[in-house]
């Protein structure tokens, strides 16, 4: 099956079941979403939506139940180590702490060079120029090569931490709830960073965050997460313009439409809100006043509603619009 046009990385009906002591989460749940060459896709929800399983089925971090992932027209499933591992030249991935996702007793350089150490990329000497080079990329300067984590600053780790994920020149980067450890004015120079680089670089991102004022900030296309399904998909318009999902809708109400500078991100979901009941259709039912009076939320599977060629919803009964 080859990657979609104008696709970098596909993910088709995929599922991640995980069993524990106190019963069965579908952590995804028949999830499928492309990322597009050059552009930034936005997963955004709740936490426990699911987000942050599907960027490891991404990374080929953790193996889903079922389903297809492909990565530049390569399947995931199908891959040895070896390939895998050469794969991951084209995917990387940055992290939410900034501190924590950066080993404390090694330097900037060796921080930022170990790619390149593992795929055997160049001498010493260039290795050490090319640092001094994506360092630079990043806003830092050559006197940063010799600092360890705990002398920077939680902005200057998160560039170090950005700087690393480019050492290979990767086509897609994962980040991760990648800004919300940070300052707001911190914050917005980073996602500024980000922006730049993706410009001048041609890069893909998939770009996970609760947080709507960023995403709106920073997605070209958006993806609503929850509870393991995708609710919600379509352009940044549709989805901060016409919402179709009573969920989109919640999530919107609760953040005005933020600046990178704005200082109020969207408020995670109370958690003492009623949790799924497993026999409805729709997951979102019990939370849902629309659905809590309606059968066919509660026992007629869920179809994805396709309202456009970029918007898409997962609703019996969705918000309608003019």
């Amino acid at each position: 099956m080859a990657t979609q046009t104008g696709s970098v990385a596909n993910l088709s009906a995929v599922s991640r079941i995980f069993k524990g002591k106190t019963g069965t989460v579908h952590a995804l749940d028949n999830i499928s979403f492309d990322l597009k060459a050059g552009k930034t896709l936005a997963l955004v929800g709740e936490s426990g939506s699911g987000k942050t399983t599907a960027a490891r089925v991404l990374l080929g971090l953790d193996q889903p139940n079922s389903g297809l992932i492909e990565v530049l027209g390569r399947n995931l499933g199908s891959l040895k180590y070896e390939e895998l591992r050469l794969l991951r030249r084209e995917i990387q991935v940055v992290q939410q702490d900034p501190f924590s996702q950066l080993n404390r007793r090694h330097s900037v350089e060796r921080i930022v060079s170990s790619p390149l150490l593992a795929f055997d990329i160049g001498d010493k000497e260039s290795r050490r120029e090319q640092v001094i080079e994506l360092l630079q990329a990043v806003g830092l300067e050559k006197e940063h090569l010799n600092r360890r984590p705990h002398e920077l600053s939680g902005g200057q780790c998160q560039r170090v931490a950005i700087a690393r994920a480019l050492a290979v020149n990767p086509k897609i980067v994962v980040l991760d709830e990648a800004v919300s450890a940070l300052d707001v004015s911190v914050r917005a120079q980073v996602l500024n960073l980000l922006r730049e680089i993706q410009i001048t670089r041609g890069l893909t991102y998939l770009f996970i965050t609760h947080d709507l004022g960023v995403a709106h900030y920073m997605a070209d296309e958006i993806a609503v997460m929850f509870r393991g399904r995708i609710v919600e998909r379509g352009d940044r318009d549709d989805i901060f313009k016409k919402p179709r999902h009573h969920y989109t809708t919640g999530l919107l109400s609760s953040v005005p439409l933020a600046s990178p500078t704005a200082e109020k991100r969207i408020s995670e979901q109370d958690q003492s809100l009623p949790s799924p009941v497993a026999d409805d259709s729709c997951n979102y039912r019990s939370r849902c006043a629309v659905g809590l009076g309606r059968d066919d939320c509660k026992s007629v599977p869920l179809q994805i509603t396709q309202g456009s060629d970029t918007h898409s919803w997962l609703c019996h009964s969705p918000i309608e619009r003019s």
